[in-house]
């Protein structure tokens, strides 16, 4: 019996100490990863309702949708996190980047989102900057078997390597959930939501996942001219 709890220590040890070799080590990792500084999203407005909305940094115009309140908060929330999961760089954390953020007016950072984005991931010396914008957030009506009107999201993502303020990556999601009866061909697609309607903040989370496939690797970012 005490051979037996004896061995039962040294296994948890071992295992407390594996796990601590593990997160030191991913620690490390982060520490040489290249800095990212996620900014928050910005609705995007039109300048003439009968244009709808247009994407400040595409200059495409867009078919108008609903957002509903808060939205922008629950997208940012949802990039913050999945950014820190990828590991591949180290995300600052979103006080630091609201700190920075305040010092500047909001109505300035609106009309001129890039340049002023650009200007605080520099004051946080960070390495690359990704910001978003929202065109529409619609939620379900109904349940996840059944809906009266299914969930519509859209948005866009830029990132930018602050040593040059270029553009070095992009991603646009624009989905208005359909069933599978609709489009036999996106067979995937219905799996990766569930086989369910989903509620609009799902239907932005696995987008960024299906945005993220294509996201180059920091290397790359850094290279490319």
């Amino acid at each position: 019996m005490k051979k037996i709890q004896r061995s039962l220590k040294v296994l948890l040890m071992m295992v407390m100490i594996l796990g601590l070799i593990i997160l030191w080590g991913s620690e490390v990792q982060a520490e040489g990863n290249p800095g990212l500084a996620v900014f928050p999203f910005l609705i995007a407005k039109g300048e003439d309702p009968g244009r709808g909305s247009i994407c400040p940094v595409c200059k495409d115009v867009h078919r108008r949708g609903d957002v509903a309140p808060g939205s922008e908060n629950i997208l940012t929330r949802i990039l913050q996190q999945k950014m820190e999961a990828l590991g591949t760089f180290k995300v600052l954390p979103e006080e630091k980047v609201e700190e920075v953020m305040s010092y500047r007016e909001r109505k300035v950072f609106e009309e001129k989102p890039i340049s002023s984005a650009i200007d605080c991931g520099r004051e946080l010396n960070a390495d690359f900057l990704m910001i978003g914008f929202l065109f529409r957030f619609e939620e379900r009506i109904g349940s996840s078997m059944c809906v009266e009107k299914p969930a519509s999201v859209w948005f866009y993502l830029h990132l930018y390597r602050l040593k040059d303020g270029k553009e070095v990556w992009k991603g646009k999601f624009d989905e208005t959930q359909k069933p599978l009866s609709d489009n036999l061909l996106k067979i995937g697609a219905f799996f990766r939501r569930k086989a369910s309607w989903l509620p609009a903040r799902e239907l932005a989370s696995v987008g960024m996942d299906e945005l993220f496939i294509r996201l180059p690797s920091p290397k790359e970012l850094e290279e490319q001219r």
